[in-house]
This record gives structure tokens, C-alpha cells and sequence, in this order.
């Protein structure tokens, strides 16, 4: 937002107060009558105290009404910087909203949910196993995916062919799968994929419908790219409340 530097609010708006100084001779008719002379009114006698004060108030009224126009419109071009502040912050380091597109994420998500996600979380703490996080694909660094954290870092992970998923040998116990997984959907999962020191492995909750970290051309999720979890459902009242 850019200031007018020295020029007053009349400035600012176009206008001044419009006082001009008015020379007077003194215009008075004289004649050797003295009678005649009385008819004739001198040109620089005062204007009666009615009309003199009605001038001056007039242009200190209009004054006065520029400058509260001005400081009216100063006022709300600073909430509204004031505001822009607040929502750029809110959205660069707080949380953002966002909409579920396609079905990936069921039967907890569908599609046109409209999600509240946590940007602040992960600043000061590790994404955990289950968070729903949202992050960009390898392939793609403009979009940005929503699915489950199944694996953390230093990890093995392991999909065998009856859909059931190993961590580190052992079977993970969850019941966040819409289906089996399908034998020959696990591509990368068929054999063991071990997570690096800031690296996630996700899943869609529609196992057999998601473009995941089974996928090459998705991979597994670094720290740094992780844009938010996904913690709030705004939209359908339905569905209303924190995602589990």
C-alpha cells in the first residue's frame, strides 16, 4: 500500500478549502451632496456577522468532513492489511482447507469432503503411524495426495500375497483397509522396502483403488514434503468432526 507523502488530506483527495483573498478598493461613490452620499454603501464595510460566520463555518465544515473521510478510509485499509496478515500466516503456518477429489481414502474419506488440515503439528513433533497426511507425489510436486502413514522410518515394510502387511516381520493390526489388499496390486510392496531415516510409507484406506507408495511413480514420502495432516471434516455435517 503505497502513502501520499506530504500532502494533506484536501490534497488527497483533490480539493482545498477554496478561500481565496478578495482585494477591495474602497469603491466608495462620492458625491458633494451629502445626502446622495448616505444611498451609496462603502464596498469594504464588513459583511454582517451572519453572513461572515456562515463563510468561515462552511469551509471549516467541509474540512473537517475530508478529514474524517480520510481517516475512515486510513482505518479500513488497515484492518484490511491487518487481515490479509492474519490470513497469509493462518495459511502458510497454522492450517489450510482442502477437498477430498476422487475415492482413494475410503470408506474414511469420499469425495468432496472438505478437510481442515494441521500445518503446525509436524513443526514441533513426528508424524505417527495412521496421521493422515497430505504430501506431493514424486511425479507430480504440483498436486498434492492424501493417504494413511503405515510405515515409519528405518522400517521394513512387506505386503504378502493374502493382502496381509509386514512391519519389520511382524503383522500390522489395523482395521483401516476397505479391502484385502489384491496380490497383484502390491508391486513394489512384493518384496521388502526398507524406509531411510526421513522417510514414510502410505497406503490409501481403498487399498485396491489407491495410487500409493506401492506405486514407483509415487515412492515413499520424505518429512520435508509432508504438507499438513489432515486432522478436522467440515463438510458434509454428516461427517462432521476430527478424522480418525
Amino acid at each position: 500500500m503505497k502513502e501520499s507523502k506530504g500532502k494533506s488530506s484536501e490534497d488527497f483527495f483533490g480539493l482545498s478549502d477554496g478561500a481565496e483573498d478578495i482585494e477591495l478598493s474602497d469603491g466608495a461613490a462620492y458625491y458633494d451632496d451629502e445626502d446622495e452620499y448616505d444611498d451609496f454603501e462603502s464596498l469594504d464595510e464588513p459583511l454582517d456577522e451572519e453572513d461572515e460566520g456562515g463563510v468561515s463555518s462552511g469551509h471549516a465544515n467541509g474540512r473537517e468532513l475530508l478529514k474524517a473521510v480520510a481517516r475512515e478510509a486510513f482505518g479500513f485499509l488497515v484492518s484490511l492489511a491487518v487481515a490479509w496478515v492474519a490470513v497469509m500466516f493462518l495459511v502458510t503456518y497454522v492450517g489450510t482447507l482442502c477437498t477430498v477429489d476422487g475415492s482413494s481414502m475410503e470408506n474414511t474419506l469420499h469425495d468432496g469432503d472438505r478437510l481442515w488440515a494441521d500445518k503446525l503439528t509436524y513443526r514441533f513433533s513426528d508424524p505417527q503411524r495412521f496421521d493422515i497426511i497430505i504430501f506431493p507425489p514424486q511425479y507430480d510436486s504440483d498436486s498434492k495426495y492424501i493417504k494413511r502413514i503405515i510405515g515409519l522410518p528405518g522400517e521394513t515394510i512387506h505386503i504378502d500375497e493374502e493382502g496381509n502387511i509386514y512391519i519389520d516381520g511382524e503383522i500390522l493390526e489395523e482395521d483401516y483397509g476397505k479391502e484385502v489388499i489384491r496380490a497383484d496390486l502390491r508391486y513394489l510392496a512384493a518384496g521388502e522396502i526398507t524406509l531411510g531415516e526421513d522417510e514414510y510409507f502410505v497406503l490409501g484406506d481403498n487399498r485396491n483403488e489407491s495410487l500409493d507408495s506401492r506405486y514407483e511413480i509415487v515412492g515413499t514420502v520424505k518429512r520435508s514434503d509432508i504438507f499438513g495432516k489432515a486432522v478436522f471434516r467440515l463438510w458434509p455435517l454428516s461427517g462432521f468432526g476430527i478424522l480418525d
